[in-house]
């Protein structure tokens, strides 16, 4: 589709042309089955929802203060010492016992699918 501003003066009279008898056919349609409903042509896109400049400056400033504060809060070896002292989480086991429980389980539950496989 070539753009509007390619468009020689005769193309443009006979989009006009070509968009009055839409206009006009929509309208003629409406009236036939007693719709109030504009045409789709004619309705105005949807405002999406802005915020002002000023609005957009008041978060860019909060959001720059709050940087400001983690940056200037915490060195970077504070940071890293911060890390290295946190004591590191113990990670969970299983007894012997309950290994074994889980694996007959499995094992049953197995053997019960293949019998009734075959």
């Amino acid at each position: 589709m070539s753009s509007i501003n390619n468009l020689s003066v005769q193309q443009l009279r006979q989009a006009a042309n070509l968009k009055e008898q839409i206009v006009a056919l929509e309208k003629e349609l409406s009236q036939l089955l007693g719709s109030t409903a504009s045409s789709v042509a004619a309705k105005a896109p949807k405002k999406k929802g802005g915020m002002s400049a000023a609005g957009k400056a008041k978060i860019a400033a909060a959001q720059k203060a709050r940087w400001a504060k983690i940056k200037g809060a915490k060195p970077a070896t504070a940071a890293v010492e911060a890390v290295a002292a946190k004591p590191a989480k113990k990670k969970f086991t299983m007894s012997a016992a309950a290994k074994a429980k889980i694996s007959a389980a499995a094992k049953a539950r197995w053997a019960k699918i293949k019998a009734a496989n075959k």
